[in-house]
């Protein structure tokens, strides 16, 4: 039998020789693992090399169908484009001159009316008395000084005789003056209440178009209260604008000859515009804008005009010749500048940046950047960028106006495409 004891380091002894046996299976291996490791990989990338496909090349763009016009060159109009309002060429509020009872109103809110035609009453009784009163006053001075007058011519003679003294001369002669004194008062005094019966009726001092009544019949009225209405006049009218200092130059060089033209177009109008001329330039500049202020003043015989209406004024000042013409919508704005681009020969576009200055019914005024004949893309800019390959959908790319752009894109629209013979292609 074995004893307790040797049980015990037998125990110990086996433990050992498994640990060193699990510590020798471990190390071969790793040891196995790194002596196949590299050829693993190399199998590994080998067979994902194998399965890979190869890139296909990006297909190349299309080309981006466009329309073209050519660059043109002809005289255009130096024009002015401002906001301008429009003013009555005389506003006259009407005032009672005399206080009263408003007894008649004799037109309606809003009518036309005519210079001398009747507007309003105001009571005339009251002035009709003090007219009769200084009537009768001067009738009565009148007597007091031709007995007066009398008197002094009676004791002059007295006093020639030696009968009265100069003094009594001298009294009747001064009553006698005084009365005269009196009857001329007296007669200013009618005139004055003659006054202020007429003023008890008011007539219309212009003609032209009232506002609304702002007292009615039965109220009463004092002198140079508010005003009872007020009328404008609207024909002709003013329309006032302003335009930027630099154009002073020219404004100065035809205003002096009245050869400068206005129009004015009215908003939601589907009429003409309204033709004027420049009548007034203000004797300075104003220094917080930087403007001048201009005034038309407009036949307005079809009242098309109102005061404080909004129009837009166009003021041509002159012609500029041999001017680079380029359709409105080819020009392609952004924060850095304008830009067009420009067909090449071999139907690739440039982009080239441009100072333009005005525009005038779709065609705008090119300064700087453009040459007369070049071909630039006026419809389809969006898709573009710089060397871009094009396709003309219009086959006519003569001198641009927005007209002839119009009718280009409508007919590209309709037509087939067809080829150098003038036949359509087949699809």
């Amino acid at each position: 039998m074995i004893g307790r004891g040797n049980l015990f380091l037998f125990g110990q002894v086996t433990g050992k020789m498994i640990r060193s046996y699990r510590w020798y299976s471990y190390s071969c291996m790793c040891s196995a693992w790194r002596t196949a490791a590299p050829s693993v990989l190399v199998a590994i990338f080998a067979f994902a090399a194998g399965c890979a496909k190869p890139q296909a090349a990006p297909p190349a763009r299309p080309p981006t169908t466009v329309s073209v016009g050519k660059v043109s060159q002809k005289t255009e109009p130096v024009e002015v484009i401002a906001v301008g309002n429009v003013e009555a060429i005389s506003t006259i509020s009407i005032r009672a001159q005399v206080a009263g009872e408003v007894q008649d109103v004799n037109f309606k809110e809003g009518d036309f009316v005519k210079k001398g035609q009747v507007l309003l009453t105001i009571d005339p009784r009251p002035y009709e008395a003090t007219l009769a009163q200084a009537r009768a006053a001067l009738a009565r001075d009148k007597a007091t000084g031709a007995y007066n007058r009398a008197q002094a011519q009676r004791y002059k003679s007295l006093f020639d005789q030696g009968v009265v003294p100069a003094e009594q001369v001298d009294s009747y002669t001064s009553a006698a003056d005084a009365s005269d004194a009196t009857v001329s008062s007296d007669e200013a005094a009618i005139k004055s209440a003659e006054l202020n019966l007429e003023f008890c009726t008011i007539n219309s001092p212009i003609d032209g178009r009232t506002g609304t009544i702002m007292v009615k019949p039965g109220n009463l009225v004092k002198v140079a209260d508010v005003p009872i209405v007020v009328i404008n006049q609207v024909n002709p009218i003013y329309v006032n604008f302003t335009v930027p200092q630099q154009y002073w130059p020219d404004i100065k060089e035809h205003v002096d000859r009245g050869a400068l033209h206005v129009m004015a177009t009215i908003p939601q109008d589907q009429g003409p515009p309204v033709q004027g001329t420049l009548t007034f330039v203000d004797n300075n500049v104003d220094t917080n804008t930087g403007t001048i202020h201009l005034r038309g003043t407009f036949d307005n015989g079809q009242n098309r005009l109102w005061p404080g209406l909004f129009v837009s004024i166009l003021l041509t000042l002159s012609e500029q010749p041999n001017a680079t013409i380029v359709p409105a919508q080819s020009i392609v704005s952004t924060q850095q500048g304008s830009y067009v681009y420009v067909v090449k020969a071999n139907n690739t576009v440039e982009q080239r940046t441009i100072v333009a200055s005005r525009t005038i019914n779709g065609d705008t005024v090119v300064d700087k950047g453009l040459q007369p004949g070049e071909t630039i893309v006026t419809d389809g800019q969006a898709n573009l960028i710089p060397g871009s390959k094009i396709e003309i959908k219009n086959g006519d790319a003569g001198p641009t106006n927005s007209a002839a752009g119009r009718s280009d894109r409508q007919s590209s629209a309709a037509d087939p495409p067809s080829d150098k013979s003038g036949r359509p292609e087949q699809k």
